[in-house]
């Protein structure tokens, strides 16, 4: 009975203490460099979220085609305000590590990003190519 009452405060006490060792310190340089990008990303969305309009329709259009004139400026008034909201509450809270340890809340980082590729649905593959799109001399 005294073997356990000695050794269960010890296991309890080592339990609390070995997650305080495995953790690594920062520099306080690079927190503080983590938390102007977080700020600086935060206020440029806020900025530029009125992009996301005119984004969002020449992606949708691309992708769908003319459906596109239609639902891709409702996308963008959608994405405008997401991401009006998502840059705000980087800015408001750039001081905490949130999610992750300063990651960025929204995908793609900046609003000028993501042009490039064409998007899919996500549980569909790559869409087959137009009959002929390969054939040369025709």
């Amino acid at each position: 009975m005294r073997i356990c009452a000695a050794v269960f405060p010890l296991l309890l006490l080592l339990s609390f203490t070995t997650p305080c060792f495995a953790q690594e310190t920062l520099k306080p340089e690079a927190v503080v460099e983590k938390m102007a990008f977080k700020l600086a990303r935060g206020v440029t969305n806020v900025g530029t979220s009125i992009v996301e309009l005119p984004k969002q329709s020449y992606l949708t259009v691309r992708d769908r085609g003319k459906v596109g004139y239609v639902i891709g400026p409702l996308k963008g008034i959608g994405m405008t305000f997401y991401r009006l909201l998502i840059g705000g509450v980087e800015t408001l809270f750039f001081m905490v590590p949130q999610p992750g340890y300063y990651d960025p809340i929204i995908e793609p980082e900046y609003v000028w990003n993501g042009w490039e590729e064409k998007r899919t649905e996500p549980g569909k593959g790559r869409e087959p190519e137009p009959a002929g799109a390969g054939k040369k001399g025709e």
